[in-house]
């Protein structure tokens, strides 16, 4: 979209379309206009956005929609009539929101605000998506389930891209949750090895007695119960990539003998008198500190000659709009449900909640909304309790996010309102220069005690 966006309203009154043309004006659109539906499907290429009455002469708003070519922009549409199923109808055709007149000037202007934000979002996903094409040209296969414009995501991508097709060893770390395993898998799917095999140890999840065996093999009769010969995942990973999360807890003496390994590229398996040689490519993963005497210092600069640092949720949380948007359709595929919208206070308590299990948690709780809604809209009542008690107040000054701030600024003023009024819906709206209809969205969606 350009910088001026171009509004095309269309309606059969002259008066209204004078009247939308100086509200739009006033708030930064340029503004298009047609008398009806046939007269506007000629100055679509003019237009970013479509503000289109239903009820016009020679062809009505209904028969726009459906008369609407592919890439068309966005329709949201206006009727006097006040039929919900006739507005319901023409969102069931495309239409993007619809509002009742009459209406107050700031709600065009919020509904159209609403409807460019959502429009940012995706083209800022296509853009991404167009950047992860563009890597899948160069290395194989793009960065899947990577989603955010916050410029340390976007830093690790593109070192990412750049060590992926060598054989460097690398380091990711990062809170649980955060997605270690997945830029581990992107990396190895990224090289020149994405076809030879790839093994993933949780050295955290294996007992220290058999952590040794498990990674460099036994022969035979090693110990009791050692009845055949067998393979650790060193030779297992051999011509692949070897993924080695929670690295930070390997003892001391597993520590030794990794860096043994990488350094000469061979293993010796328990009751072995011989050295098996390997080609491996080792990534490894901790949320811990990789600090001596804990861990050895030589094996850190041997495992960590590139470091790739995730970021918890909570530090990059203008990314949490396209990681909604990105994780719902993702669930909605899988899960094979319809893709519901999200109301606005449900999408300001997800901005404003800490996340201590960064993205798993928030996948997790979108799934779970998913689950509880009634398939149209994912309200605060879908939330699990931890999320719906985030504190509602102003957020403080570290938080730079503009959705979560303007959320905030709304739902303080129209609280300001309600007690300034003592509770008269009626009189509120009009001092916030809303309909009241309007005002009953917003008191539900803010979860506000009127």
């Amino acid at each position: 979209m350009s910088s001026e966006l171009r509004v095309l309203v269309v309606d059969d009154e002259e008066n209204l379309r004078h009247l939308l043309e100086l509200i739009l004006a006033r708030a930064g659109y340029a503004v298009v206009t047609a008398a009806n539906g046939r007269e506007a499907l000629g100055k679509l290429q003019a237009a970013d956005i479509v503000l289109c009455d239903i009820r016009m002469p020679e062809m009505d708003g209904l028969a726009f929609l459906d008369a609407l070519p592919a890439g068309a922009p966005p329709v949201v549409m206006m009727s006097a009539y006040g039929s919900v199923d006739t507005a319901l109808e023409a969102m069931r055709r495309g239409a993007y929101d619809y509002v009742n007149k009459p209406f107050k000037s700031d709600e065009i202007v919020l509904t159209l605000s609403k409807l460019v934000e959502r429009e940012q979002i995706a083209a800022e996903r296509s853009r991404l998506a167009l950047e992860n094409a563009r890597l899948a040209e160069r290395s194989g296969e793009p960065v899947e389930g990577f989603v955010g414009r916050s410029p340390v995501v976007q830093e690790v991508l593109r070192v990412l891209s750049r060590v992926a097709t060598h054989d460097t060893s690398v380091l990711v770390t990062g809170e649980s949750g955060t997605g270690k395993e997945l830029l581990a898998r992107a990396i190895h799917r990224l090289s020149p090895r994405r076809d030879r095999p790839w093994v993933a140890v949780n050295c955290a999840a294996i007992p220290d007695s058999l952590l040794d065996s498990e990674l460099f093999g036994y022969r035979r009769g090693a110990f009791t119960g050692a009845v055949r010969d067998h393979e650790g995942f060193f030779e297992q990973a051999d011509g692949g990539t070897l993924f080695l999360d929670e690295i930070g807890d390997l003892p001391p003496a597993l520590q030794s003998k990794l860096l043994r390994t990488l350094q000469e590229g061979t293993v010796r398996r328990l009751a072995d008198t011989a050295d098996t040689r390997v080609d491996v490519r080792i990534v490894t993963a901790t949320a811990r500190s990789l600090q001596p005497p804990a861990f050895r210092e030589d094996l850190f600069y041997r495992i960590a000659v590139v470091h790739l640092h995730l970021p918890p949720l909570r530090e990059r949380r203008d990314d949490i709009p396209l990681l909604v948007d990105h994780l719902l359709d993702a669930l909605c595929s899988r899960l094979r449900l319809p893709r519901p919208r999200l109301a606005e206070e449900a999408l300001r308590l997800l901005l404003a909640h800490p996340w201590p299990g960064n993205v798993r948690q928030l996948e997790n709780v979108l799934e779970r909304a998913l689950l509880l809604s009634d398939g149209e809209l994912i309200d605060v009542d879908a939330l699990p309790a931890e999320v719906r008690s985030t504190p509602r107040g102003t957020p403080g000054d570290d938080v730079l996010s503009i959705p979560v701030r303007t959320a905030a600024l709304e739902r303080s003023l129209i609280e300001q309102a309600l007690r300034l009024h003592e509770g008269n819906k009626s009189a509120a709206a009009r001092a916030l220069e809303i309909s009241y209809k309007a005002l009953l969205y917003k008191i539900r969606d803010y979860g506000i005690d009127s």
